[in-house]
């Protein structure tokens, strides 16, 4: 059974992949999706996303990470993979589930899923472009507006040469409202001869347990969930492989947070991004920990990094037993 992290465009970034993997329990993760248009893109548009390219496409803990691709011409997608290839990318994965409008009205992500002959045919002219060492993956929803091709579009995305298939278990339409149609799953696992990941509303281990029930996949890919409850892939594991949960308190969690905060500001252009990014998963995280959401209330009205910093730094030391409150 594997344990993936999932692409989460504009939060999902190399700091918050860093620091989730270290907390164990993730297989394997994704970069951001990487936008494809009718250009080669230069190696530096892959460094921006994916640093980990250049440390072995590891996360400092030594989590692999895949490179994920996003648009609609197969050529330009797959010479684009051969280029991500020769950077050290391990896996090449395409996106056809990003419900974003901005990028549907550009021709990616979930709109492909009304054409099961483009899905097969990016597919296929990948696998045939690069080197068949590297598997090519594919990410998919149930559909755009309904579900009337969700098994074509998988036996198609199979049949093209995809080693594995992510399906979130929701339409485009549907968006990230629950439920997640788990059910749905179970029925793309019995007409492709590949690896079926489980995808969407998957917030706790009982979460868990019920979408492995009801799909009857092992496989699973964890998002919102786990940047809500940053240690839900090791609780996961933890039941996985028959040990105890211990889950983690704010006592853990604070230090996390202002790791978080201190290699926000180490990137360029900090003073303009990293308050958004840190108030963006404190809200996440705010779901699983009241701690967090107190900390947001008091976070966000500042726009100054010193202000942030000082915040942080005020914040109580928890107990070492502290739980989630």
């Amino acid at each position: 059974m594997q344990i993936a992290l999932a692409p989460m465009e504009g939060l999902v970034d190399d700091v918050l992949r860093t620091l989730l993997t270290e907390i164990g329990g993730i297989d394997w993760c994704v970069a951001e999706f990487i936008r494809i248009n009718q250009h080669l893109l230069p190696a530096a548009s892959f460094y921006k996303l994916a640093p980990e390219l250049k440390a072995g496409s590891k996360t400092p803990s030594g989590t692999p990470m895949r490179i994920q691709l996003l648009g609609s011409d197969p050529q330009c997608i797959a010479d684009n993979a051969a280029l991500a290839c020769t950077l050290g990318a391990p896996v090449i994965d395409l996106n056809f589930g990003c419900p974003a409008k901005t990028v549907n009205q550009s021709r990616g992500g979930a709109v492909l899923l009304k054409e099961p002959e483009l899905l097969h045919d990016i597919v296929r002219t990948v696998r045939r472009t690069i080197p068949p060492q590297i598997p090519v993956t594919a990410k998919m929803r149930l559909g755009f507006e309904n579900t009337d091709n969700a098994l074509v579009c998988a036996q198609a995305l199979a049949d093209g040469g995809a080693a594995s298939l992510v399906v979130h278990a929701r339409t485009k339409t549907d968006g990230y409202q629950p439920p997640a149609y788990w059910e749905w799953i179970a029925r793309i696992d019995d007409v492709v001869d590949v690896p079926v990941y489980a995808n969407g509303e998957i917030w706790s281990v009982d979460d868990w347990r019920r979408c492995r029930a009801i799909s009857g996949v092992d496989d699973v890919m964890l998002g919102r969930g786990v940047i809500a409850r940053p240690d839900l892939a090791r609780q996961i594991a933890a039941v996985r492989d028959g040990r105890d949960i211990a889950p983690m308190g704010w006592a853990e969690v604070l230090p996390m947070v202002r790791r978080y905060w201190t290699m926000q500001c180490d990137k360029p252009l900090s003073a303009k991004y990293a308050p958004g990014m840190l108030k963006q998963w404190l809200v996440w995280v705010g779901r699983s920990y009241g701690q967090a959401q107190r900390l947001f209330v008091d976070v966000r009205t500042l726009t100054d990094c010193d202000g942030i910093t000082r915040r942080l730094a005020a914040e109580p030391e928890p107990a070492p037993d502290a739980i989630a409150s």
